[in-house]
Order: structure tokens, then sequence, then C-alpha cells
């Protein structure tokens, strides 16, 4: 594939592992050619508990998607779940280097590298560096320095750090996979690339992220990430509540929720017209929409309630101009977006992207994940690229033993 300009969005999430595969046009824009989906095996909440599984379930949806582009993916953009992610402030300061004091991209660089220096557990990675702002010589507020002049370049950032343990299992598995992995991305910040407008991101807007094990909660205001929480429910909660409740199979309360759930009573009907049976397979009865709903609306309240708490817990009593933005698999379910919109007592809407063929929320981090690392290497910068395996943690790891031995010997 070297021969085109091609980037794969790599989804690994705790209900379906999805892979993108797109192609950069030659007016900027990106072509979507292949899809690929498999049921995820060996992933609980966001975090991986069987490797072997996992890499069964990679590998069937990387198939997919190669068949469909007649190629073979080599390097994969990978998202991160936010559930073992940290968000920390950070500052850097350099010097310009140029005589003339014109700011180049090896400042911006340098900067930012500065802002990595940050004391961290031993447990912890550094993911990526996000700028919030540069500020030449105490003017502050510049979005892109390079080109203008000055004397002190500084940043304010953000540092997302990941738990080393969670991403080395994570890398571990796509490798065994057959697959490199090119950069490593916070789910939220793919799903911001796509669902949500410039606007949007200025003035302040909550992303609430539906998945299947986890949900997450991002605020974007200032046209960039300032906060996120990671709940641990998400649908897979309501599919075994009706599980429980119907004391049906986790396949068939799985199709019932997705075919037939709904989050409002007025779309619930009361004729039974559904037939469901047993775990046993024998036992077979109908039931109605108002019954299914009975076990899914307390749930959807329950993730709902929970959120507007993670919300408050930023400083939000009340929402943000841009209001609230639903995306992932649950938020297909008819009704959650009016449902939402009374917890939250702000305008809802469902963000889909504008893509033939993956024309639904549940596509929104993988293809994310391509327009975030597209749009950062026009830009010339890119999120973490590791190393083939664990040598890049175990390399990091050195690098900070012999950093430790220098300042002892000081």
């Amino acid at each position: 594939m070297t021969n085109r300009d091609i980037l794969a969005g790599m989804d690994i999430g705790t209900s379906n592992i999805r892979v993108i595969v797109g192609e950069s046009a030659a007016d900027g824009s990106i072509n979507i050619i292949g899809v690929g989906t498999s049921p995820s095996e060996g992933i609980k909440k966001g975090a991986i508990i069987d490797l072997e599984q996992t890499v069964e379930s990679i590998n069937r949806a990387t198939a997919e998607a190669e068949r469909m582009v007649g190629a073979k993916i080599d390097l994969a953009n990978v998202g991160i779940v936010g559930s073992h992610v940290g968000l920390f402030n950070s500052r850097g300061v350099v010097a310009v280097a140029r005589d003339d004091k014109e700011i180049t991209e090896q400042d911006v660089e340098r900067v930012l590298q500065a802002a990595r220096v940050i004391a961290l557990p031993q447990d912890r990675e550094i993911i990526d560096v996000i700028p919030r702002e540069f500020i030449i010589d105490d003017y502050d507020g510049i979005r892109d320095p390079v080109g203008m002049l000055g004397v002190r370049l500084e940043v304010e950032a953000m540092v997302i750090t990941g738990s080393m343990t969670s991403l080395r299992n994570l890398l571990r598995c796509v490798n065994m996979a057959g697959y490199d992995v090119s950069n490593l991305i916070l789910n939220s910040l793919a799903n911001g690339e796509i669902c949500l407008s410039r606007d949007e991101k200025e003035l302040g807007v909550f992303l609430v992220d539906l998945g299947g094990g986890t949900t997450e909660v991002s605020l974007f205001k200032e046209g960039t990430l300032q906060d996120l929480s990671v709940l641990p429910v998400g649908g897979d909660h309501i599919t075994n509540d009706l599980a429980v409740g119907l004391r049906t199979t986790f396949e068939l309360a799985e199709r019932l929720k997705v075919e037939k759930g709904v989050a409002l009573a007025q779309m619930a009907s009361d004729e039974k017209d559904i037939e469901i049976e047993g775990i046993s397979g024998k036992e077979k009865r109908m039931i109605s929409n108002a019954d299914l709903f009975n076990f899914i609306e307390p749930r959807v309240q329950e993730i709902m309630n929970l959120s507007k708490q993670e919300m408050g817990r930023m400083g939000y009593t009340s929402m943000p101009p841009g209001g609230v933005v639903l995306t992932g698999g649950v938020s297909l379910m008819q009704g959650i977006a009016e449902l939402a919109g009374d917890i939250f007592d702000c305008t809802v809407r469902i963000a889909q992207p504008s893509y033939l063929g993956v024309k639904s929320p549940i596509y929104s981090t993988a293809v994310g994940l391509i327009h975030y690392v597209y749009r950062s290497q026009r830009s010339g910068r890119v999120g973490k690229r590791p190393e083939r395996r664990s040598a890049g943690f175990l390399n990091n790891l050195w690098k900070r033993f012999k950093n430790f031995i220098a300042e002892i010997w000081e």
C-alpha cells in the first residue's frame, strides 16, 4: 500500500472492533475505501482480558477491510479508551533559535518536548501532548506561531498519559495480529474530529460516547479537549438487564435492544408482537415494546444522570452553548436524544459521519482516527508513534533510569 496515501483507523471497542481504511484525495479530502467489523471478544469495559481472543477479533475485522481495499494493511492508527488515561496541564518554555527570531516548526517541536518534562509514576507513559495555546513574549492566545517573530516561545499544553500495562497489552495484540501501530490516539480526540463542528468546539460542548462497556464524557472548549471522564457503564449493561429480566440469552437480548429497543415511553407499544425464547430454547412467549422499555429506560436514565454528574464535576451545572452531542452504538436507540434532552435540559443531537457506507455513529471513532492523523500530518504533528512491540516502552524506561542517575551525579 506504499504507492497510495492510505490511512487505517482501528477502533478496538468492548462490543465490536471496527477498521476503517481511507485514501487521501488530491483536494485534501478523504475517501473511505474499506470497512471491517468484528464482534469484540477478549475485551471487557475497554480493557483487554484475553490476548488471543482479542487478536482473533482484530484479524477478522482487518481481513474484511483488506478484502474491500484489495491490499494488505501494514500500519494502523489505534484508538485508546479513556478509562486508564490521565490529563495533565503542563507548560513549556524555549528561546527562539534563529538569529532573525523567526519561529520555525523546530521551535514548536522543542517547546512541546519541553512540556513533556513532567514527573510521572513508573507505571505511566506519555501518549501525546496537545497544545492549548502558544505565548510569544507574553502575547498569549496564539494558535500557530510558525512564521511569527519573538524571543521567547511558551506553550500551555495538555499532556495525555496512559497506563503502561494497558498500552503495552494493546500494542501487543495489534502486533500479534501482524500490524504495526503508527499512532496511538485518544478516542475522545478522534470523535471530536468527526462529530463536532468548529463552532461547537470553540463555544463549548459535551461529547458523550455511548459505547458497549464504557461511556466517555468529553468537554471541548476553545477549540481543544479540556476534560475527560469515563464511566464503567454502557450498552452491555442494558443487554444484561434485558437478558436477566426476560430470562433469555445475551445474544437475543442484544438483538432485541438494537432492533426493538426504545428509550421513550410514548414510543413503546403495548401490543405483544415480539417473540422471545428462554435460555433453554424451549420456552417461547410473546412480549411488547413496553416490556422492553421497562428494562431499558432505568439503565439509560442512570447513564445520562451519571454523565450529568460528571459534567457538574467539570464545572458545568448548566450546559455550554454547544449543548450535548451523542455518539457511539447506544445513541442509535430510538428516543435517546429526546430523553437526554430532558435530563440535560439542553439541545442534544446525534453525531453521524458524512461518508457513504459509514453514515452511523458506530463508525465515528474509526473515521475520526483517520481524520485526526491526516490533519496532524498536514500540520506537521501526529500523536505518539510507538516502536514495534514493547521495545519503545523499555527504551523509555531505560532513558528515565539514565536521566535519574545523571541528576544524582549533577
